[in-house]
């Protein structure tokens, strides 16, 4: 009799929705009037997210019922509608309806209006890359290259209101990149781990890629596999909705505060890095057309360009855009040319921290902010002919990045914070609006 009542305790358990998340909530996109929520459940199971005005909580609300799919590794994005601006909001999930239960705070934001209205709002963005998460099965043979995974809690108690994945954000193996299931298993795997779930239920999250979680090390437009590399991306994050360029490469952009963030593709019209074609493509012209335009359209104090690779370092060496040179020229020429103020390069990839500046006669230098590795190995750069190198600014232990915006519409500033995995500052420096014009 005890084991039946055991028996019955534990699929009444089962079948009323609990214990059934395989990784999320995770925030998306934020923006005035909607939110992108993420989440993936370990079966199949209707997912819906309620949702109430910190300032009001009385007045609850409901977001659609999604039920998750096993073609889509059982992960869905839901959004949030009819918000108002400025708000922060507290959410819960409902699983077959009824609610889950998290040892963390589940809360997202809305964008505020600002514009014409007042100065800008103060924020944070976290930016970070190379997150290798150890599976030792598929990895290869040795010590496992990804370590310190509790960077994620180091983030999170930085409590920053966005963070930017610039690549290699997860590592697929070979035994991944040539079949979707092989795609979704890594994503999923990578997506599980449970130091990084308090972060994802807080931080709105915002991801470009690199080689690694695009295919093969150092894959480039020629991938066979490149459309199913693409829809793995875009049904585990949960960026704005628009594809500038068409579905396939994940170029992006969106605003937040003063700032407008261009997230460029520097895979999908990617030429090889070994082809003898001088002129070769690295964004590619489409890309790089569309990137003049928007600099050009936009507003913004600061216009932050992210990208997998390095674009100031000169060294011409590994996948820097140096190794591209008349591409790389001709993008730096047609900024100068064009007159565009407030441009700030963020760029992950080289396993290592440091920061890039070229001088430009007649205008203000061109800065790169490197931050890599979150978790995966780091690199020594020892010599490496980087000529660009701001002093005092290398650094080859596990880090990320810390962007603070404050001060006035007239004097906005953007401090940089380069930290260690364990969250001490290793160095920082102020950027003023009205020195990069």
């Amino acid at each position: 009799m005890r084991i039946l009542l055991i028996f019955i305790l534990f699929i009444s358990f089962t079948c009323s929705g609990q214990n059934v998340v395989q990784s999320g909530p995770m925030l998306g996109y934020s923006d005035h009037r909607e939110v992108a929520i993420w989440i993936q459940t370990k079966s199949e199971a209707t997912v819906q997210f309620r949702f109430w005005d910190l300032e009001n909580p009385t007045a609850k609300r409901r977001t659609e019922s999604v039920k998750t799919e096993k073609m889509n590794a059982f992960a869905t994005e839901i959004h949030a509608d009819s918000l108002l601006p400025g708000k922060k909001y507290q959410y819960e999930v409902l699983i077959n309806g009824k609610a889950q239960k998290f040892d963390y705070p589940l809360q997202f934001q809305t964008l505020a209006l600002w514009q014409f209205r007042t100065d800008p709002p103060a924020f944070t963005a976290a930016v970070g890359s190379c997150a290798y998460v150890n599976e030792p099965f598929w990895d290869r043979p040795g010590r496992g290259y990804g370590d310190s995974m509790m960077v994620f809690k180091t983030l999170h108690e930085q409590k920053p209101d966005l963070m930017l994945w610039l690549g290699d954000n997860t590592y697929t193996r070979e035994g991944d990149w040539n079949t979707k299931s092989g795609f979704l298993h890594r994503y999923t795997h990578t997506r599980s781990l449970p130091e990084m779930q308090p972060f994802l239920a807080s931080t709105h999250h915002y991801a470009a890629w690199d080689d690694h979680d695009y295919g093969p090390n150092d894959a480039d437009r020629s991938f066979w596999n490149k459309e199913m590399a693409s829809e793995a991306f875009d049904l585990f994050w949960a960026n704005p909705n628009g594809k500038p360029l068409g579905k396939g490469s994940v170029v992006n952009t969106f605003g937040w505060g003063d700032c407008q963030f261009f997230m460029l593709d520097d895979r999908w019209f990617r030429a090889p890095n070994n082809s003898k074609d001088s002129t070769r493509a690295f964004f590619g012209e489409e890309q790089i057309n569309w990137l003049l335009d928007a600099l050009a359209y936009s507003k913004a104090n600061f216009k932050i360009i992210t990208c997998g690779g390095q674009i100031i370092n000169d060294a011409r060496m590994y996948e820097n855009y140096s190794v591209y040179p008349v591409e790389r020229r001709k993008l730096i020429d047609r900024i100068t040319a064009a007159g565009i103020s407030g441009v700030f390069f963020l760029s992950g990839d080289r396993h290592h921290a440091e920061l890039s500046k070229l001088d430009r006669p007649g205008t203000y230098p061109l800065y790169d902010l490197t931050t890599s590795p979150l978790t995966a190995g780091t690199h020594n750069p020892g010599n490496e002919p980087n000529t660009l190198r701001v002093p005092g600014t290398l650094y080859n232990g596990r880090n990320f990045a810390l962007l603070k915006l404050s001060g006035t519409a007239k004097e906005r500033v953007m401090k940089v914070q380069l930290m260690s995995n364990l969250g001490r500052l290793i160095w920082e420096k102020d950027f003023k609006a009205s020195e990069l014009k």
